[in-house]
Parts: C-alpha cells; sequence; structure tokens
C-alpha cells in the first residue's frame, strides 16, 4: 500500500534531538514495569508461566491484578521468568538492600 512506511524508517526522520527523547523514556519504561508487563515484554503467556511454576493460569492472572502480594509469590514468578528478585529501598541518602527477604540456600 502506498504511503505506508516502517515505524524504525518513520524514527529515523525525525531530528535527533526527539530520537534521543525518545529513546530517554524507553530506557525509563523498562526500568518499571508492571509485573504483567514484565512477563508480556519477555514474551511468556500466562499459561506457560502458570505451568513453569506449577500452578493453574488463574493464579497467575489473580497474582498479577493484585496490588499487594506476598514478596515470596513475587519471586517465585520473577524466577520462573528467569530473573532474580531484589528488594531495594530508596533513600535520597542511597539505596539498601534488603537481605532478609532473600532466598536462603540450604
Amino acid at each position: 500500500m502506498s504511503g505506508r512506511r516502517k515505524f524504525g524508517e518513520l524514527v529515523g526522520t525525525l531530528p535527533a534531538e526527539r530520537r534521543a527523547r525518545i529513546k530517554a523514556k524507553k530506557v525509563l519504561l523498562r526500568e518499571e514495569m508492571a509485573l504483567h508487563e514484565l512477563r508480556e515484554a519477555l514474551q511468556m503467556t500466562q499459561s506457560s508461566l502458570a505451568s513453569l511454576l506449577g500452578v493453574e493460569q488463574p493464579a497467575i492472572a489473580k497474582l498479577e491484578k493484585r496490588d499487594d502480594a506476598h514478596i515470596s509469590k513475587i519471586r517465585q514468578v520473577i524466577e520462573g521468568l528467569g530473573g532474580e528478585l531484589r528488594l531495594v529501598a530508596h533513600f535520597p541518602s542511597g539505596d539498601v538492600t534488603i537481605t532478609n527477604f532473600s532466598r536462603t540456600e540450604n
């Protein structure tokens, strides 16, 4: 079809300053995500994650909708996605990693 261009080509025509702002926004968006956004960004379905964790898909859906959850449950999901959960408290004077919620190896 005429008049259609790939998104990458369109962005390439933008002024350098605007492309830099877009790139900075992209980095920021990748640093902060809801749990479901992270799963989707890693191209994993709720069903496949549930299978990895040995739970049913509705359990994943329910966890993703919650605004509070146990750290252990969040850790399971993050590890199921191939990551590692770290709990960090941010203060004006600096960040502190909270260690008493770390996984203990037996």
